[in-house]
């Protein structure tokens, strides 16, 4: 049974301390945080030249699965969101428990993502690869940075977002309207000599690039799960939703299409875990690449702070549902201050141990899982209760597995070991979460007893 009796967080929460702006700031800074520099170049290897169009199937598929969660979040606006929405439709019990780790796991795992990311784009300035040992320890620096910046609260966290919300999005409209113009509106990446390369390609490969771009967009989850610490929390949750997917499915297009225009696919793929900045190499020169560096680093840093205001918050709040076991191990404070602790430790040995491709598989398959339980709960469960369209619900599902499907079918082929561990881990979570909760509930009927 959880220790947590004397530690209990609720007084963490400060309603209403999130404004309109500042949700679309927290979202579009983790979207924009590591998604479009870290994994165009993972999805042109998928896809070839195709993979402006990838980034734009995977809105498309964002868009079907935001309906569910705007609609539980207009209704049961909750710290806590995913957690929220899973226990709606399924109870407390081992399902809700076990997506909605799912869910945590995914966006720790999308922290290292963007802590390797961080380093990566770094170490460019000094002339070195992602091969380098310094990638992960600028990571491992990074985190720690933005676990201490999470100390201090949601102003600061807001006020940041905002900020550097403003910096990203100027930088990279001007980063792509640089990279369209000097490439003459040229796309011979997408269907010339350009697009002919060493990706996988089909549609099975394309279908799998969808998939992986998902992650791009995922960081809208960040806006449910702050729920009622947004102003008005029943009008500006969905808003804050839209207004951060369109923001930045414009800014893909914009930024893939100048990629397509500056490299082909083999030279995409080469420099894959840093491409934006090798595009702007033939664009505007060194200066220019030094330019996206910097915004990567921006990009980078205030996505990991905004993710895991988030994400520890998240788990503290499964602590109160008592859905998840809590050890203080003797650490003092309240549940959200160890929940940091617990998210940093996770997200710093991913960091240490996985490369990018690996830590964005990963992320993939635990996160569209857990969206596609989200879909089954609302369709299955509230849907009557929500005035939800049954149509868009199930077609959000099929996406889902169709994308999901190729994505395991190709991992299967080439790095059956991700495939491996994704599975592997999600049967081990959902069976230690059997059996903590069936240990809880007969405890609980032995005190009942006892009464």
């Amino acid at each position: 049974m959880a220790d947590h009796d004397d530690h209990k967080h609720g007084e963490d929460y400060e309603k209403g301390s999130l404004t309109l702006t500042g949700s679309i700031a927290m979202g579009t800074g983790v979207m924009i945080g590591a998604g479009i520099f870290a994994l165009t170049g993972q999805v042109a290897e998928l896809t070839g030249g195709l993979f402006p169009v990838a980034f734009i199937a995977a809105a498309v598929v964002v868009a079907f699965s935001a309906y569910s969660y705007i609609k539980v979040c207009n209704e049961y606006p909750s710290a806590g969101g995913i957690a929220m929405i899973l226990k709606k439709a399924y109870g407390p019990g081992v399902v809700t428990a076990g997506c909605s780790l799912l869910m945590y796991f995914s966006m720790v795992i999308n922290e290292s993502l963007v802590a390797r990311t961080f380093g990566t784009y770094t170490m460019r300035i000094f002339g070195e690869g992602s091969d380098s040992w310094l990638v992960p320890a600028l990571g491992v620096g990074l985190i720690v940075v933005a676990f201490i910046v999470n100390l201090l609260g949601n102003q600061v966290i807001g006020g940041l977002s905002k900020v550097t919300a403003i910096i990203k999005i100027a930088g990279i409209a001007v980063f792509a309207g640089i990279g369209l113009w000097v490439s003459g509106l040229s796309f011979d990446t997408l269907t010339g000599e350009s697009a002919s390369s060493d990706a996988q390609g089909g549609i099975t490969g394309f279908l799998a690039a969808v998939a992986l771009s998902i992650l791009a967009y995922k960081g809208f989850t960040t806006i449910t799960n702050s729920g009622d610490e947004i102003k008005e929390p029943k009008k500006n949750v969905g808003r804050s939703i839209i207004f951060s997917l369109l923001i930045c499915t414009g800014l893909y297009l914009l930024v893939t299409l100048a990629v397509a225009g500056n490299l082909s696919v083999n030279e995409i793929i080469a420099a894959r875990d840093s491409s934006l900045a090798e595009a702007a190499r033939p664009a505007v020169g060194q200066w220019g690449e030094w330019l996206t560096i910097g915004l990567a680093i921006v990009a980078t840093i205030s996505g990991l702070i905004a993710s895991m205001f988030a994400v520890s918050r998240m788990l503290a709040m499964l602590t109160d549902m008592d859905l998840v076991p809590h050890r203080h191990f003797g650490m003092p404070g309240r549940i959200q201050k160890h929940t940091l602790v617990y998210t940093a430790v996770i997200a710093l040995a991913l960091t240490i141990f996985f490369d990018l491709g690996r830590i964005a598989s990963l992320g993939a398959i635990f996160y569209i899982v857990m969206d596609m339980a989200i879909h089954w709960g609302v369709f299955k469960y509230l849907r009557t209760e929500l005035n939800a369209k049954a149509w868009v619900l199930l077609t959000a599902l099929v996406l889902d597995a169709v994308v999901l499907g190729a994505f395991l079918y190709l991992k299967l082929t080439t790095d059956p070991l991700v495939v491996g561990v994704g599975l592997g881990s999600m049967a081990l979570i959902f069976g230690l979460e059997a059996i903590f909760i069936a240990r809880k509930n007969s405890k609980k009927e032995q005190q009942e007893r006892r009464l």
